[in-house]
């Protein structure tokens, strides 16, 4: 045993003076005099927008029709929390003839991501004829920031007839500006 000691002692000792020519040890610079870019790379949400969008609703009296819109609108964005509001005008053809559709929607939404805000909407439509006759409106959508000012948007809603019988299923896709 003692033997076997004696020989592994001098083996590492030995190998000692290998072990100890290592290359120099790496050194990473920890500060610098120079100021280091900081780029915030979230949408701002806040303030107005300005938009176009595709949309197709179906009614039991219009049938299925389809058209293009303008909408206003303003977020503001609260931590994960936005609320904005938005006015809406679309014009339709196909099924029932050819009408147009004034809407008012109020939104509350949650970011999923900064580019991502998932939302439930609720507002008041009115359609201006023929039939002319009002809406509740009730659905939820999704806007994703596509560049610096730019987002698209999907969006539902169910119109609750207040005045005729008309219930009515809106689908919309488009594109806002915001400024």
């Amino acid at each position: 045993m003692g033997l076997f000691r004696t020989a592994t002692l001098a083996a590492m000792l030995s190998a000692a003076p290998f072990a100890a020519s290592a290359a120099d040890l790496l050194t990473v610079p920890v500060s610098t005099n120079e100021a280091v870019p900081v780029a915030d790379a979230s949408f701002d949400w806040n303030g107005f927008y300005a938009g176009v969008y595709g949309i197709a609703q179906t009614s039991p009296v219009g049938g299925s029709q389809y058209g293009l819109g303008v909408d206003f609108g303003a977020y503001a964005r609260f931590d994960f929390v936005l609320v904005g509001g938005e006015v809406a005008y679309h014009g339709l053809v196909g099924g029932g003839g050819s009408t147009s559709y004034l809407q008012g929607i109020g939104t509350l939404g949650l970011a999923a991501t900064d580019a991502i805000i998932l939302y439930a909407a609720a507002g008041a439509g009115v359609d201006l004829g023929p039939p002319a006759e009002s809406d509740i409106l009730v659905g939820g959508g999704v806007d994703f920031a596509v560049a610096d000012s730019v987002t698209l948007k999907a969006q539902y809603l169910h119109g609750f007839p207040l005045t005729g019988a008309n219930p009515k299923d809106q689908v919309s896709v488009g594109a806002n500006f915001h400024f």
